[in-house]
């Protein structure tokens, strides 16, 4: 290969980089309305036709933001999974919900796409969406392993319901350090969210009819 096409490959990457980093600053910094071609080309400090070029537009800017959040995300979720080999479905959703608490927390990318999603959904939230959901999705079905939930528990419900409610605390948090008088700002607030979901996750999971109840003790020491 020539240096002139290695220059030109190496260029190519570094501007897709950069212009992939400033669509995420401005997504953390200013959310869905500060996202637009012009805008993150400025910051880029590239032609916005490269955009257009590298990535076919906002849209497949989106499909590369999305399956970078998702590598993020896996990345961070390496910890529990090396550390933590749940036995039953209830300690393997408390695990995940505690993961998803703190991650969140330190991703105020993640946080403004959570917030877009809410807010005004379309196709282009739906592209930042997918890449995290799918690897996600793929964390869950290795974690998961074997493990079932207990009879007579609607656990997707139960888990969209836990899983949202942690969302909420965590943006509300961010935006405002308190969600309906429950202050959210100190280290100490948030030690407390996370044994009141530790508790729920026991009685919906370990509590239920059909569980296994020689798994309650150890469940709510974890």
């Amino acid at each position: 290969m020539s240096r002139s096409v290695l220059t030109r490959s190496r260029d190519r990457g570094e501007t897709e980089r950069s212009i992939l980093k400033a669509a995420m600053e401005i997504l953390a910094e200013g959310g869905h309305q500060e996202f637009g071609v012009n805008a993150i080309a400025r910051r880029a400090g590239c032609d916005k036709q490269l955009i257009y070029r590298y990535f076919g537009g906002l849209e497949g800017l989106a499909d590369a933001i999305g399956m970078e959040l998702g590598v993020q995300l896996t990345e961070s979720l390496k910890p529990y999974s090396a550390s933590v080999a749940p036995a039953t479905y209830g300690e393997l959703m408390r695990v995940l919900l505690l993961a998803l608490l703190d991650i969140l927390r330190a991703d105020p990318v993640m946080q403004k796409v959570v917030a877009w999603e809410i807010a005004a959904p379309s196709s282009l939230v739906s592209r930042l969406v997918a890449g995290r959901s799918k690897l996600l999705a793929a964390w869950m079905h290795k974690m998961r392993g074997s493990l079932h939930p207990p009879a007579g528990v609607d656990a997707p419900a139960v888990n969209a319901i836990l899983i949202a409610a942690t969302q909420h605390l965590v943006l509300s948090g961010a935006a405002q350090g308190v969600f309906a008088g429950l202050p959210l700002k100190k280290e100490a607030d948030w030690s407390r969210v996370r044994d009141v979901l530790s508790a729920l996750v026991t009685s919906m999971y370990v509590g239920a009819p059909g569980a296994d109840p020689g798994n309650v003790q150890k469940l709510s020491r974890c």
